[in-house]
């Protein structure tokens, strides 16, 4: 359950880096509370699908399953500290097309995860939940504060996820 948590956290971590940067433009609360919503959503169920697939693959594709994890979460990592140093225009999300985009951006990297996830645990479900509360949580927390600090902090969480992600990869790949 602790590696499931720290997953959790760093896959949490684009997404309240990026709720920091949307929290400065001031959203209202009802605003907030649909886009921590539905990140949530999308975190339960986009690992749900790369299970599926994962699981597909390691029983039908004749690889090494840690091989597989730490590829996944170590290119993940890697995308997250790379897309840190991008600057990117910050435009205010209000149509439910609009939230439905953000949330399946910030959680393209949860499915990915959910392709090695069976390596990792076989109790997906209880995993997929975790990822979800933590997503969720971590970008309502992050609107709100978004609200009261700069992009500064934004930066560091991202990258902090991303190596996280990484050293758990290579945790795998060495065992």
């Amino acid at each position: 359950m602790f590696i499931i948590v720290l997953i959790a956290i760093s896959l949490s971590m684009d997404a309240f880096s990026l709720a920091l940067a949307y929290g400065t433009l001031n959203l209202n609360k009802k605003d907030i509370l649909k886009i921590a919503i539905t990140v949530g959503v999308y975190h339960f169920i986009m690992p749900l699908i790369g299970f599926f697939i994962g699981s597909f693959l390691l029983h039908h594709i004749n690889l090494k399953p840690n091989l597989i994890v730490f590829l996944i979460l170590f290119f993940i990592g890697i995308q997250m500290v790379y897309e840190t140093f991008k600057e990117e225009e910050i435009e205010k999300i209000i149509s439910l097309k609009e939230i439905l985009l953000f949330g399946l951006a910030v959680s393209i990297d949860s499915f990915s995860v959910g392709i090695g996830l069976e390596v990792i645990t076989q109790n997906y479900i209880l995993a997929a939940l975790t990822f979800s509360i933590f997503s969720f949580l971590f970008t309502y927390f992050g609107l709100n504060i978004g609200k009261r600090i700069s992009n500064l902090i934004g930066k560091y969480s991202t990258i902090f996820g991303g190596l996280t992600l990484i050293i758990i990869g290579l945790i795998y790949f060495i065992k």
